[in-house]
Formats: C-alpha cells, sequence, structure tokens
C-alpha cells in the first residue's frame, strides 16, 4: 500500500519536472503558464517548483540559471497571493543573494522580487532590505527599459503598501532612488519615476541634504522635447510628460531657490515651446510657494513676463505670461506676514504700475494694450491687488479720456475703463465706504454718459458696456444717475437701422439693469414705452409712414427685452396683450407683420420668464388665455369676413403664436401645467371657453367638427398642438382617447391643409410622448390604419403622406420597433409617380429636427443617435431602391439618400464615403435644385475630413463643381463655389493638372449678379490661384 502511494506521488512530480525540463532546457514558453495553473489550482506547492528546479538554480550555466529563476518568477507572478509569510522571507532571502549573480540573471530576479513586493504576507523589514539590495547591487540604468521599468514598479509597491518602513531609512532611501532614476531616458519609465518623486515629496519622505540632488535628477528633462515615434502603441503624448514633471517641480517650496532661475532662464530663451511650459509651470508654483520663495526673484520675474507681454508674436505666450503675473500677485497676496515684515505686494505692484502706467497715456500707440492687460492681470488676482491698481489708474484713464478728443481713443481709453471695473465685481466688500469706485463714481457716470451721446457707434457701444458693469456694482448708483440712464437707453432703442448693433445692445443692457432695479425701470421707461406703443397703435389706425412703423416695433421690442424681473413683467405683458386686443377690435389697421412683432415680443418674454417659476406661470396663465381667446373670436364665422380675421387667422401670425404657446409651456411645472391642461384640452373637445376672457362668442367653438363654416375654427389646431406637445410627459391629459380619434380624422381632412398638417403634428407628438403599452398599440393601430386607407386613392393622399411621415418622425426618435415597418412604406412611396418627390423630401423631416413638436426642449422622447441608427437601418435599402428603381424613379432615391447623408454626423459617413460616394456624385447630376443644393453641402465638409478617399474622384468632382457654378439657382451657385475652395485641401499633385481649367472657368462667377455669388467666386478663384505656390 505505501508503495502504490509513494508511485501515485510521484507521478505529478514526474510531470512536475517534465515541465521544468521543457521551459529550462528545452526553451518553450508554455510550461510556465501550465505550471502556474497546477500550482493555483493545488496541484503543486510552490515548495515543490523551488525543488524540481532545484539543480537548473545552482547550474554553472548563467542562462540555464536565468530559465530557472524565470520560471520561478512567472509562478510567483500569479501565485503571489497563497504564499505564506515563512515561505516569503526564504524566498526574499534567495532572490536577495541572486542579486549578485550573472547579469543574465538579473532580470529574471527581479521580476521574482516585483511578484514578493505584491505579497500580503510579507513580513515587517523584507521592504527595506529588498530595497537596500537593488540599491547596492545592481546599476539599474545598465539594464534594459522593461527591467528598469520593473524596479520602479517594486519600488512603487512597497510605496504604497509598507510606506512607514521605508520612511524608517530617512534620506537613504531618497539618494538610493535617485541613484536608480539617473540617467533614465525612457518616456514610459520616466512617467513612473516623476509620480514616485512626487510621491516621496507629497507624502512628507525625508529628503535630508538630498533635495538639490532630487531636483537636479528631474528638472534636467525640462522643458520636455519628446515627439511619439508614428503608430505607438505605447499612447505616450509630449502632454502627459510635461503634466508630469510639472506635478513634480510645483510640488515643494523647497524647490524653489533651483527652479526659478531655470524658469526665468527658459522663459528668456527664443524656443516658444520652452517659454510656454516656463510660464505654466511658474503658475503652478505659485499655487505653493510663499513671499519667502519668490522674494530674490521677483525683479527678474516681472521683468522676463514684461517683455513676454510686450514684445511677444504669439498670443498663446501672451496669455500664459498674464496668468503667471496673476498667480504671482494671488501668491503675494496671500501670504500672511509678520509684524516687521516687509509687503512685497504693495513694491511688486509699484513696479509693475512703474512700468505700465505712461504707455495708458499713449491710446494710439502698441504698448498701451499690453500696458492695460498687464494691470487688469495683477489687479485681478486679489480684492488688495484691485484695490490698489484701481486707485492708480482709474484718475489717470479720467483725465486721459476728457484730454483725448478723438472717438476712437476715447472708445481705447474707455474700454482699458471697461476692464478695471468689471474686475471690481469679483470682490465684495462689507463696508459700502471701502469701494474704491465710491470715489469716482460721479466721473465715471459723467464719462459713460458722454459716450453714449457720441456721434461714434462704436464709443456707444462701449458705453452701453460700460454702463451695464457700473450698474451691476451693488448700490453705486443713485436713483437720479439711474434716472439719467434709463433716459438714455430708452433713446437709443429707437435708433434706426444703421445702428442697429448700438440699439441691440441697449436692449440687452436694459434687460440686465431691470434684473437689478426693476422700480426705477417700472417708473421711467414702462411708462415712456407704454406711451410709444399708445402713439404707435394711432399712427396705425392712420396708416402713417414707414418709420413710424419702425419705432412701434423698436417699442415692441423694448418692451419684451426689459421684461426681466417679475414685477416688471406684470406691467408689460398686459401691454402687449392690450394691444392685440386693440386689433381683435378693430381699432387699428393690422397687417400681419404686425400681429407677428407682437408675438415674437411676447416669445421673447416668454423665454426671459422661464429662468423665474412665478414669472413663468404668471405669463402662462396671462398670455395663453388671451391668445386662444382672440384666435377663437377670430375663427367665429361672420357674414361678412374682415380683414382682421383674415390677419390673426394667417398661417405666419398662427405659426408665431405658436411660437408663444409653446415657449410658454415647456418651462411649467408638472403641477401648473396639469392645472392648465385641465381648462385648454376640453376648450377644444367641448368647447368650453369659460376661462377665457371676454368669452362671449357669437356661436359655438368646434374646431373638431367639419361643417361649411368651421375652416378657421380647424386652424387653431395649430394652438393646441404648440400646447398639449409642450407639456411635460408625465402631465396627464384629460380625454386623451378622444382627443387622438380627432386628431386623427382631422389628419386626413382634404379641405384645410394648414389644419390637417397641424392635426397629423400634434397626433404625431402625443405618440411620441406616450408611454408603451396597450393604449399606444391602438392609437399605431388606428393611425397604420388610416394612413393605408388614405393612400389607397381619392382625395386625401397627400393628407395621409404628411400622417404617415410624422408618425413616423415620432417612432424613430424614440426607437420603436414600428419605425421600421413605417419607414419601408416611406421608401416604398419614392417610387409612386404623385407622391415621390415629397416622399423623398420627406427624409429630410425624418432626421433634421423641427421648431414646434418633437423637440427636446418640448420633453419629446428624442433618443440619442437616432440619426445614426438610422443610417444604419435604412441606408443600405435605399442604395438597393436605387439600384432597382427605373430610370425616371431614380431621382427621389437619390434626393432621400442626399437628405440622409446630409444631416448625418460626419464621423459616421466617413468610414461609409466609399461605398457611397459614386452615388452622391450620381446626385449632382439630378435636375433637382434640392438634391443638388443638399448634396453639394453634403460633399463640403467631406473634402476637408477625407481628402484622400475624395481625391480618387477629383475629375467629376471638378467638372461637376464647374458645371453648377453656373446652376439657376443662386444657392446652389454659391454652395459650388464653396467646394471648388475646398477642393485645394486635396493633395496639391492630384489638383494642379486642373488648375488652368478652373482658373478660367471661375472667371465667369466673378461677374454673376449677386454679391454672395461673386463673393465666394473671388475667394475660390484665389485660393486656386495660389495652389502650387511657395509657402501655400
Amino acid at each position: 500500500m505505501a508503495a502504490a502511494a509513494a508511485v501515485e506521488a510521484a507521478a505529478p512530480m514526474g510531470a512536475l519536472w517534465g515541465l521544468v525540463h521543457d521551459f529550462v532546457v528545452g526553451q518553450q514558453e508554455g510550461p510556465a503558464d501550465q505550471v502556474a495553473a497546477d500550482v493555483k489550482s493545488g496541484n503543486y506547492t510552490v515548495l515543490q517548483v523551488v525543488e524540481a528546479l532545484g539543480s537548473s538554480l545552482e547550474n554553472p550555466e548563467p542562462r540555464t540559471r536565468a530559465r530557472a529563476i524565470q520560471l520561478l518568477s512567472q509562478v510567483l507572478l500569479h501565485c503571489h497571493t497563497l504564499l505564506l509569510e515563512k515561505e516569503v522571507v526564504h524566498l526574499i532571502l534567495f532572490y536577495e543573494n541572486r542579486l549578485k549573480d550573472h547579469h543574465l540573471v538579473i532580470p529574471s530576479v527581479l521580476q521574482g522580487l516585483k511578484a514578493l513586493s505584491l505579497c500580503v504576507a510579507l513580513p515587517p523589514g523584507l521592504a527595506v532590505s529588498v530595497l537596500k539590495a537593488i540599491f547596492q547591487e545592481v546599476h539599474v540604468q545598465s539594464l534594459p527599459q522593461v527591467d528598469r521599468h520593473t524596479v520602479y514598479n517594486i519600488i512603487t509597491n512597497f510605496m504604497r503598501t509598507r510606506e512607514e518602513e521605508l520612511k524608517s531609512l530617512g534620506a537613504d532611501f531618497t539618494f538610493g532612488f535617485i541613484q536608480v532614476m539617473d540617467g533614465e531616458k525612457d518616456p514610459r519609465n520616466l512617467l513612473v519615476a516623476f509620480r514616485i518623486v512626487h510621491d516621496l515629496i507629497s507624502r512628507d519622505y525625508s529628503l535630508g541634504p538630498f533635495v538639490e540632488e532630487l531636483f537636479e535628477v528631474t528638472s534636467c528633462y525640462f522643458p520636455i522635447d519628446f515627439t511619439p515615434p508614428p503608430n505607438d502603441p505605447h499612447g505616450i503624448q509630449r502632454e502627459d510628460l510635461i503634466l508630469s514633471l510639472r506635478a513634480v517641480l510645483a510640488s515643494t517650496p523647497r524647490f524653489a531657490e533651483f527652479l526659478l532661475p531655470l524658469l526665468i532662464e527658459k522663459v528668456d530663451s527664443e524656443v516658444l515651446s520652452a517659454k510656454l511650459d516656463s510660464l505654466q509651470t511658474l503658475n503652478a508654483c505659485c499655487a505653493v510657494y510663499g513671499q519667502k520663495e519668490l522674494k530674490d526673484f521677483l525683479p527678474s520675474l516681472w521683468a522676463s513676463i514684461r517683455r513676454e507681454v510686450f514684445q511677444t508674436a504669439s498670443e498663446r505666450v501672451e496669455a500664459e505670461g498674464l496668468a503667471a503675473l496673476h498667480s504671482l500677485t494671488a501668491c503675494l497676496s496671500r501670504s500672511v506676514l509678520r509684524a516687521d515684515a516687509e509687503d512685497l505686494l504693495d513694491s511688486f505692484l509699484s513696479n509693475i504700475l512703474q512700468d505700465c502706467r505712461h504707455h495708458l497715456c499713449e491710446p494710439d500707440m502698441k504698448l498701451v494694450w499690453p500696458s492695460a492687460k498687464l494691470l487688469q492681470a495683477a489687479a485681478g488676482a486679489s480684492a488688495r491687488a484691485c484695490d490698489s491698481v484701481t486707485s492708480n489708474v482709474l484718475p489717470l484713464l479720467l483725465e486721459q479720456f476728457h484730454k483725448h478728443s478723438q472717438s476712437s481713443q476715447r472708445r481705447t481709453i474707455l474700454e482699458m475703463l471697461l476692464g478695471f471695473l468689471k474686475l471690481q465685481q469679483k470682490w465684495s466688500y462689507e463696508d459700502k465706504d471701502q469701494r474704491p469706485l465710491n470715489g469716482f463714481k460721479d466721473q465715471l457716470c459723467s464719462l459713460v454718459f458722454m459716450a453714449l451721446t457720441d456721434p461714434s457707434t462704436q464709443l456707444q457701444l462701449v458705453g452701453i458696456r460700460t454702463l451695464t458693469v457700473l450698474g451691476a456694482q451693488p448700490d453705486l448708483l443713485s436713483y437720479e444717475d439711474l434716472e439719467l440712464a434709463v433716459g438714455h437707453l430708452y433713446r437709443l432703442s429707437f435708433l434706426k437701422e444703421d445702428s442697429q448693433s448700438c440699439r441691440v445692445a441697449a436692449l440687452e443692457a436694459s434687460g440686465t439693469l431691470a434684473a437689478l432695479y426693476p422700480v426705477a425701470f417700472s417708473s421711467h421707461l414702462v411708462p415712456k414705452l407704454a406711451e410709444e406703443l399708445r402713439v404707435g397703435e394711432s399712427n396705425l389706425t392712420n396708416g402713417d409712414e414707414p418709420t413710424q412703423c419702425s419705432r412701434h416695433l423698436c417699442c415692441l421690442q423694448a418692451l419684451s427685452a426689459v421684461s426681466t424681473h417679475p414685477s416688471i413683467v406684470k406691467e408689460t405683458l398686459p401691454l402687449l396683450l392690450q394691444h392685440l386686443w386693440q386689433v381683435n377690435r378693430g381699432n387699428m389697421v393690422a397687417q400681419s407683420s404686425d400681429v407677428i412683432a407682437v408675438c415674437q415680443s411676447l416669445r421673447q418674454m416668454a423665454e426671459k420668464c422661464q429662468q423665474d417659476p412665478e414669472s413663468c406661470w404668471y405669463f402662462h396663465q396671462t398670455a395663453i388665455p388671451c391668445l386662444l381667446a382672440l384666435a377663437v373670436q377670430a375663427s367665429m364665422p361672420e357674414k361678412e369676413p374682415s380683414v382682421l380675421r383674415k390677419v390673426l387667422l394667417e398661417d405666419e401670425v398662427l405659426a408665431a403664436m405658436v411660437s408663444v404657446i409653446g415657449t410658454a409651456t415647456t418651462h411649467l411645472s408638472p403641477e401648473l401645467a396639469a392645472q392648465s391642461v385641465t381648462h385648454i384640452v376640453p376648450l377644444f373637445l367641448d368647447g368650453n371657453v369659460s376661462f377665457l376672457p371676454e368669452n362671449s362668442f357669437p356661436s359655438r367653438f368646434q374646431p373638431f367638427q367639419v361643417t361649411d363654416g368651421s375652416s378657421g375654427q380647424r386652424r387653431l389646431i395649430a394652438l393646441l398642438m404648440a400646447f398639449v406637445c409642450s407639456l411635460p410627459r408625465n402631465v396627464e391629459i384629460p380625454q386623451l382617447n378622444q382627443l387622438m380619434r380627432e386628431l386623427l380624422e382631422l389628419s386626413c381632412c382634404h379641405s384645410c391643409p394648414f389644419s390637417s398638417t397641424a392635426a397629423a403634428k400634434c397626433f404625431a407628438g402625443l405618440l411620441n410622448k406616450h408611454p408603451a403599452g396597450q393604449q399606444l398599440d391602438e392609437f399605431l393601430q388606428l393611425a397604420v390604419d388610416k394612413v393605408e386607407a388614405g393612400l389607397g386613392s381619392g382625395p386625401c393622399r397627400s393628407q395621409a403622406f404628411t400622417l404617415l411621415l410624422w408618425v413616423t418622425k415620432a417612432l424613430v426618435l424614440r426607437y420603436h420597433p414600428l419605425s421600421s415597418c413605417l419607414t419601408a412604406r416611406l421608401m416604398g412611396l419614392l417610387s409612386d409617380p404623385e407622391l415621390g418627390p415629397a416622399a423623398a423630401d420627406g427624409f429630410s423631416l425624418l432626421m433634421s429636427d423641427c421648431t414646434d413638436v418633437l423637440t427636446r426642449a418640448g420633453h419629446a422622447e428624442v433618443r440619442i443617435m437616432f440619426r445614426q441608427r438610422f443610417f444604419t437601418d435604412n441606408v443600405p435599402a435605399l442604395v438597393q431602391g436605387f439600384h432597382a428603381a427605373p430610370q425616371d424613379v431614380k431621382p427621389n432615391y437619390l434626393k432621400g439618400l442626399s437628405h440622409v447623408l446630409n444631416r448625418l454626423p460626419k464621423p459616421v459617413l466617413l468610414p461609409e464615403l466609399p461605398t457611397l460616394l459614386s452615388l452622391l456624385l450620381e446626385a449632382l447630376s439630378c435636375p433637382d435644385c434640392v438634391v443638388q443644393l443638399s448634396t453639394l453641402s453634403c460633399l463640403q465638409p467631406l473634402l476637408l475630413e477625407a481628402p484622400q478617399v475624395m481625391s480618387l474622384h477629383v475629375d467629376t468632382l471638378v467638372t461637376k463643381f464647374l458645371n453648377l457654378s453656373s446652376s439657376p439657382s443662386m444657392a446652389v451657385r454659391i454652395a459650388a463655389l464653396q467646394c471648388m475652395h475646398a477642393l485645394t485641401r486635396l493633395p496639391t499633385p492630384v489638383l494642379l493638372p486642373y488648375k488652368p481649367q478652373v482658373i478660367r472657368a471661375l472667371a465667369k462667377p466673378l461677374d454673376d449678379k449677386k454679391r454672395l455669388v461673386r463673393k465666394e467666386a473671388v475667394s475660390a478663384r484665389g485660393e486656386w490661384f495660389l495652389l502650387g505656390s511657395p509657402g501655400s
């Protein structure tokens, strides 16, 4: 029995010896993984592996010893978690001893020590022992890269798990690591080494007397000059090394005396990258330095930064120089001083003021702006710095403004002044009297008001911006100042069209300041605007000249612009709505443009109200019933249709109302939206007008009843669409089943295309938001049946197609399974003689964003990357259909394909370009201008992003683009010339044979009757002229 047991035990050992022999002697790699797997599964122990390796470990041949230790190390790397403490001790002693072995053995020994450094069972003291052995016995920098990397990994592992033990070594550990790292060149190893140095410093390891040596061993790489090789599998970028080294250099103030001279030297060099890196590193250092570290170097640092900002041609160097000055000033500002210590901030700012102040007196010279930027960079660092610089600079700039009379000079001075005023907004002052601006308030206001009355538009613009910044200073402007400011803004809001930029800036400033000073604007601006509106109504009633109409439009825009505070909204909104009621009562001669202008002002007001829930609800419950009442009144049957009724029911006017209602609804809370929906849906379904103002109508409101006199009422379905399609998804809509059926019925009514389209869009918007379930399936089945019945034959084909299109879009956006069936049905219509062109244009609708329904702002369910998914699912079928289609139908497929590709993100399209490019080129020959324009819009970015693929078709591209540059359509001519311009991005050798032909052909559009075409022709022809010239 005993003999049998011995045989069974010997059998697996025999297998182990065989694997060892195959690895060590047979030079096979596979057995190592097998042995590791067997040890991990418990078939062998590490001790048995060592016994099997016995003779090989003692073999006189170094290569054999190396292979044996390599096998043991690979087993340990896989199985280090299984080791016992006693085993770890013996293995550590063994490996430490082998560090004295032949150099061929060292790599395998280091692999073993790396495995043991990961052991949880490592006894105290052995980490120190291992590192001492490596420091003493191994010349690390003579090893290959991978073995040096192993040493860094061993150190990293011990620093992570045995920090206290390593700290017990004191400065010896730091010195040992310095020796290990000294001379390292490989970027893969440097990233690890920099991380170790950073940890040495940040975790308070003892540096002892080796601070300078540690700095030298790392700073020798500064600035990083590394270009990764092409197709580098490691992916190490120059920026990685820069940031890693910067983290080391800026990690301790103890490096300051060595680092700051180095940074000054590199900033003063001629190498752009060295300047940038040095300034960025200085910026980082200021976060940890104090006055003590900076004191001796401040004059040199300021001289270098000043020179770079004054003289550099690089905007990046200028920006980094200003950022470094900002950080230096901030560092000097936050340092806590002893009572007897010198305040370096004052002396530093004095030097800056001394070198820059006199340049501010020369607004026409080139150093005026660099000087202003330097002063502003310093002033923006702290409240103390801001006070010091502002108190010195403001009197000077105020004096210079009055000393110079030219508008251009005054604009420069005021722009500088504006920069310093903006900095004041960063700091808060508990004591109002401490504010440095208080002493200059009257002078500043006087100066700003002078600028606002200057004939120069550019100076007025700067004056408006300055007024806005002054107004943002808490409690700075007096009531009298505000009254004057409001008067100026009122005047500027009515400037003529040639001062449009000033007028827009004045409106924006009015909105900003009205939110801060609602009482002043309510008292002085709103009454003036109300009077202006009343005068405008009178002028419109009398049919006065266009100038008065222009003032009327400016007044409407000013009313919406100033509505940025809840109290003002409660004054301005009734004014606009009252104005609409004047139209309704026939008290003024109204054109559609007048009503649209009011609606645009209401929409802008609604957008401003979105930021405040109280204002949002006030606007909604005030404006929406009023608009609906006006529309319902206008839709009532009349014996003699009035001009007024026609105006309010025009497509453009209803579209303007739709935008107001949608904007006023999207930001409602679900609770408030639920209140509103209980009024508006019954209005359309049941004719319940009780919540409308002035609701005494001559007949009942029944928009879903198809009668002779109800066509005007049916048009108001667009307003219902705007409301219900903007509601949050979790708002329950009353009578939904009835509403959906009514919408479906109306969507296929052929007597009023506007109404049927609005009903189809409303139905689709509700479908998109409806939760999945039986009710949704029922609605979809009803829609499919309605579409199929309408598409058969008869007068409703166009309306049924519109319904199909919108339902398809609603489902495509939410990835509904039925969307693929409906898209296939749409593709089938491309061959339809009547609906084919419209079906092709339908693909544009499916891929584009809408403004009134199915929008993210309106809470529609829009899945990310729906365009990519639509492309993947449907373009192969479109291509296949194109090839199989008769010749007269092919343009429809090309148009549909062009619309899909034109709205597809270009990174998705580029991989498919080789297979689709031939179809796009064929689409350029299609006589349809829409196809041509869509295809050109698709091709232009591809010329820039995929020049190699496009250059294979350069002959066809040149010919077709030149032909289209003579198209009857101006938009196509412009797009073709833009593509000719983009062609110059292709490889020059490919284009040079076409250069003479293109330059001759582009002479013709230079004489085009349209200025925009001539402009593109000049640009394209100029690029072709320069093609192949030196430096191009």
